[in-house]
């Protein structure tokens, strides 16, 4: 009887593993593109013979793809199931990164950032949705496996540029993509241990899609021209009215629709609102700050690749302990004491930058640039089981479609504005930058408080069981 129980043991350590690692890679690939790319942006452009604007699209045509296309991965997700996207995801991302490295010209390189962008799009809420699916009755194994695969992304974003500088200097700009090739297809055969989700008969919504394609893409590309052209050149002002028209055609459109890509009604729950507000407030900061500390690294501070990639060591360390760490807590203490904890230390951090130089000394930035990522590292996990625990297990797909939704369109809007503050102001712009990201910070945990007090752990767990 005892060697019956252990080997199932055994075999339920296996199935973790083998989900948590599926599920975990996916996450690296997406993470992974979204920042080793920014130390390869010199190398891309003299080989390419690509100006300013090509390369700023080379980061941006992946992450708006990537950020309008989430919640129709979701939905998708949630109609044909969310393992058979995955396993879809992984195809078509592993295909654009192929594509990607064998690109000849700037043009070919920025489409097949696209087709990354796809596939990201269906390996994300999907990979959450199978998280949420396989231990949705289990609060505590939901919280460390939730925190195992924010762990992993979270290193992937930060250990990018440090692979992305080993990389160029050693074999070259092309070798950053081909990397993705032996991951993908590791998480394919990984994938087969994931069992399958119920399908649910959902209804595609175009016209949501392509208003929203329409807003991001406007309102990223007013932000950045706003920093090149001025904020009142005509290309700016007409950005910004296209966006506002879009925005509110779309929330009208969703109003309508019998089947709406984003259900309004989720906002009417004060967790997932409040969830959704920190993982934008978190994502803007962090991606934003690493494109901004990637160039002022390079540009002012004259490190190379690998050295700028270097200095992110400290950043991918603590960012993946804290993640940690938070998983124990949030499965002990529900999702409030973690989020609180970590967005107070997130707007701590950020602080002591403020005042950055030109010539600050590595070791004069390493306090902040250590104890920023600790507390967002705390925040992420807690913000993500929060959310999903607002929803019905059986909508969690197109839930964590809406999340990574607005966390990567964030993180394109944080690219944008930090970077405009950096192209146009220099170092005074860095400064301001990490003014921003802090009161963003403090905004967020006045939002946390107020959302989700309530959100202990024995109402999450009560709440999971009544499901």
């Amino acid at each position: 009887m005892a060697t019956m129980t252990r080997s199932r043991a055994v075999r339920a350590h296996a199935s973790f593993a083998a989900v948590i690692t599926a599920t975990s890679l996916g996450f690296v690939l997406v993470q992974l593109d979204v920042s080793i790319v920014n130390v390869a942006l010199a190398t891309i452009g003299r080989d390419l013979r690509a100006n300013v604007a090509a390369l700023q699209w080379v980061v941006d045509a992946y992450t708006l793809s990537f950020a309008a296309l989430l919640l129709t991965g979701g939905a998708i997700g949630d109609r044909i199931g969310a393992r058979r996207a995955f396993v879809a995801g992984f195809i078509v991302f592993v295909l654009g990164s192929i594509a990607c490295g064998l690109a000849p010209l700037p043009a070919i390189l920025i489409a097949a950032r696209v087709v990354q962008g796809i596939g990201a799009a269906l390996l994300i809420p999907c990979s959450l949705a199978l998280i949420n699916h396989t231990y949705g009755d289990e609060p505590g194994v939901r919280a460390k496996a939730i925190a195992l695969w924010t762990a992993s992304g979270s290193i992937a974003l930060a250990a990018g540029p440090i692979a992305g500088g080993t990389l160029v200097e050693s074999v070259g700009w092309r070798s950053i993509f081909f990397v993705n090739v032996p991951l993908g297809v590791i998480g394919l055969w990984l994938a087969r241990a994931v069992h399958e989700t119920p399908t649910h008969k959902t209804t595609l919504d175009l016209p949501g899609q392509a208003l929203a394609i329409a807003f991001l893409a406007s309102l990223t590309g007013a932000v950045i021209g706003g920093g090149s052209l001025g904020w009142a050149s005509p290309l700016v002002v007409v950005g910004f009215v296209v966006a506002v028209a879009s925005c509110a055609g779309f929330i009208a459109v969703e109003l309508r629709s019998p089947a709406p890509m984003l259900p309004l009604e989720f906002f009417r729950r004060a967790p997932f609102s409040a969830s959704a507000l920190v993982g934008f407030a978190i994502n803007f900061s962090v991606y934003g700050e690493i494109f901004v500390l990637s160039l002022f690294w390079q540009r002012v501070q004259n490190y190379s690749p690998l050295e700028a990639g270097l200095a992110f060591l400290p950043f991918c360390v603590f960012l993946g302990v804290a993640n940690l760490l938070a998983g124990s807590l949030t499965a002990a203490r529900g999702p409030w004491p973690a989020m609180i904890a970590g967005l107070a230390i997130g707007a701590v951090g950020f602080a002591p930058l403020i005042p950055v130089g030109a010539h600050w000394s590595y070791l004069a930035m390493l306090p902040g640039t250590v104890i920023f990522p600790f507390g967002i590292g705390m925040a992420v996990p807690a913000m993500t089981t929060a959310l999903l625990a607002s929803v019905d297990k059986q909508r969690s797909g197109i839930a964590s479609g809406v999340l990574n939704a607005v966390r990567q369109s964030a993180g394109a809007l944080g690219v944008a504005l930090l970077g405009s503050l950096f192209a146009v102001h220099g170092v005074t712009g860095v400064r301001i930058g990490f003014g921003v990201s802090a009161m963003l910070a403090l905004l967020a945990l006045a939002v946390a408080a107020a959302g989700l007090r309530g959100l202990s752990a024995t109402k999450t767990k009560a709440k999971t069981a009544t499901r």
